[in-house]
């Protein structure tokens, strides 16, 4: 007999948490609110959301100016606009729309991020997401690790419907996920992690479609939505609208 598919339940809703500035750059939503640092949410330690803003043309850095890290890891999801990263191991670096900085501060790095030069002539829209990843205890003192993943080298997997919707057939392409790392039919993100993370970034196009994703039976999973909303499972009250997460429970 065919194995019974478990799904999911949803642990706890965040609802969308007011918006602080880091440095002057950065308007965000500190997304995980009082579960961050805590073991509910591990190995994820924080996560941030700029959610999109305008901002004018400018001579002055916006951003954060030089800051120490340690034992952890800073991973930079860019969808508008441009990140400015300079560290104190010599690294340098621009992400754009689509691009990722994944940044390993290991035994101890000094780093800096600002609006890029080039966006902060020009102004206009910047949206970023970053999330910050816990190291385990044998990797804590590793030297420190400076990853820039351009858009092009992340694969795209394609979703499909797996059930007939109102808007949908069953098997229908109805949306994608970019892989940042992880992997996922066949397909493997380019991240090198010491986690083992699968962080996905993932668009749905076709609204009430179903669409399943397969995760470790013992992972923590986490679901930010950046606009729009999902239903979470069969429970039609477990909605995640703009800029809230679901923590989901163990199993399954």
């Amino acid at each position: 007999m065919a194995a019974v598919q478990q799904y999911r339940s949803v642990k706890t809703i965040l609802p969308r948490t007011p918006q602080h500035w880091v440095g002057d750059g950065f308007h965000v939503h500190p997304v995980l609110g009082r579960h961050a640092f805590t073991a509910e949410v591990s190995p994820f330690l924080m996560l941030d959301y700029a959610v999109p803003k305008s901002f004018k043309p400018t001579r002055s850095r916006l951003g954060v100016g030089q800051h120490p890290h340690r034992g952890f890891e800073t991973v930079t999801l860019a969808y508008q606009g441009e990140v400015e990263h300079a560290d104190s191991a010599g690294n340098r670096g621009v992400i754009g729309a689509g691009d990722i900085q994944w940044m390993t501060a290991g035994r101890g790095i000094i780093h800096e991020e600002f609006h890029s030069t080039n966006f902060a002539k020009s102004g206009g829209t910047f949206e970023m997401v970053q999330l910050w990843v816990n190291l385990p205890k044998e990797h804590k003192m590793t030297a420190p690790r400076y990853q820039p993943i351009v858009a092009a080298e992340t694969p795209t997997v394609p979703l499909r419907a797996v059930a007939a919707g109102e808007a949908c057939a069953a098997d229908e392409e109805v949306g994608k996920v970019r892989l940042i790392s992880g992997a996922l039919d066949g397909a493997v993100g380019p991240a090198k992690t010491f986690t083992p993370v699968s962080l996905w970034d993932v668009t749905l196009t076709t609204e009430g479609a179903p669409v399943e994703l397969p995760v470790g039976d013992r992972d923590n999973v986490l679901l930010l939505v950046r606009k729009g909303a999902v239903v979470v499972g069969d429970d039609a009250s477990a909605r995640v609208g703009p800029q809230s997460l679901a923590i989901l429970q163990k199993g399954g």
